[in-house]
């Protein structure tokens, strides 16, 4: 919270003598006040090792809310320390939970979505009431300032949807339409294999010209992993699809879609790694795993291990919202053992798929803005999710190029 979000070095100290001398900024964490500090009365979560299934009251606390309540002496009436380290490690997700058809932690089983506040990044705003305290009590401290910025994510499950599959899928895909009776598609395929028209989800031109007029770097994360019944993607040794990839990677940040059995195999995700490293030239620094799925701490052990240092899976496939209570990112801490990790948790705010529950542009357009707006106030980060193909002429996707503009320019507005 303070070196993260409000941008302040912190030390700690359990000698009493050398806290009362220090004359400068301090706070205590305890069950007492000790001498002229903010006193935070401390919860008992972050002293406890292991997990237990804690009883949490979420109750008002202004325009926000707060649990793990702490008393009258204290500054703050909720231990948000203790809060935000229950938000932010996932607590929640490693105990017993129902999961969803593919083994997702939804939304529903969450505390922010029960109690109303998946829409609001509170460990941010948590934060900033902090600040506003310290700032009252050491009133000569001067603290830096942030801004709020934005970190677009393009996920490329499938590059293309007619080109570059091959014989086999392709014929599969003629007799398909024609058994079908989808002439429309049969036809749409013809021009796009004989090169009259463009591949539907070819959209990378217009991406790229989008990201050319930014100060910011995309994140773009291709699916290279085999083919199987739950990745439909183009093969890695097609040419073009290589060309495509380092073409992109000119302009963007290229990382990696992590395939559906990458998950569990580590095995599979280093092949994966090894892959994308060798056509971009450089070390896979980002990935995001397929479906959105996460198997906690594994999923991210695996990525710690193969030394991957940003991860963007965290957050939910059918709500926006903030899944970790944060638009900022964050360093994973593996509560079985104990330790804080060098993954970088980058958790997205609002996935494509996400805006088609509502029906009209406007609707969507809306939704955006009230997450925008919450992670300004708080001059954090946004971390939008779009695939290439939210960007073709779908019927389905109609607007999301204006949606994705929107965004982008919301980097530019006061």
């Amino acid at each position: 919270m303070c070196t993260r979000i409000l941008g302040i070095p912190v030390s700690f100290t359990t000698t009493i003598e050398d806290f009362i001398a220090h004359d400068s900024m301090k706070m205590s964490y305890t069950k007492k006040p000790l001498s002229n500090e903010v006193f935070v009365r401390s919860h008992e979560l972050l002293f406890e090792q292991g997990l237990s299934d804690i009883d949490i009251n979420v109750q008002d606390w202004n325009e926000t809310k707060g649990f793990f309540a702490t008393g009258e002496k204290s500054a703050l009436p909720y231990d948000i320390f203790a809060a935000s380290f229950y938000l932010l490690s996932r607590y929640e997700e490693y105990l017993p939970h129902v999961k969803d058809d593919y083994g997702r932690f939804t939304p529903s089983e969450s505390i922010a979505f029960n109690n109303n506040f998946l829409q609001k990044p509170v460990v941010d705003i948590w934060a900033y009431k902090l600040k506003a305290i310290l700032e009252e009590k050491f009133e000569h401290f001067s603290f830096p300032k942030k801004e709020y910025s934005i970190q677009p994510v393009i996920d490329v499950p499938r590059a293309y949807y007619y080109k570059q599959k091959g014989l086999i899928r392709t014929f599969g895909g003629i007799f398909n339409d024609l058994f079908r009776l989808r002439l429309r598609r049969l036809y749409q395929r013809t021009m796009v294999l004989f090169g009259f028209s463009r591949d539907p989800h070819d959209t990378f031109k217009w991406i790229i010209n989008k990201q050319k007029s930014c100060d910011f770097k995309f994140v773009f994360l291709f699916l290279i992993g085999d083919y199987s019944t739950y990745d439909k993607n183009i093969n890695i040794n097609k040419k073009g699809f290589v060309s495509l990839i380092k073409s992109v990677a000119d302009y963007s940040r290229v990382g990696l879609k992590a395939s559906y059995f990458a998950l569990d195999d580590i095995s599979i995700l280093k092949k994966e790694k090894k892959k994308m490293e060798s056509i971009v030239n450089y070390e896979l620094q980002a990935s995001r795993h397929s479906f959105s799925k996460l198997n906690l701490p594994k999923s991210y052990r695996h990525l710690v291990e193969l030394e991957i240092n940003q991860d963007y899976t965290m957050g939910y496939i059918k709500e926006l919202g903030f899944r970790a209570g944060t638009c900022t990112p964050f360093l994973f801490y593996d509560l079985d053992y104990e330790v804080q990790t060098p993954l970088q948790i980058h958790s997205f705010h609002c996935l494509d798929s996400a805006l088609l529950k509502h029906q009209s542009q406007l609707d969507k357009k809306e939704a955006i803005q009230r997450i925008i707006k919450q992670v300004k106030q708080v001059n954090g980060t946004f971390t939008p999710i779009f695939h290439n193909y939210s960007f073709s002429d779908d019927l389905l996707w109609k607007g999301y190029r204006e949606l994705f503009t929107m965004i982008l320019d919301s980097a530019n507005e006061d």
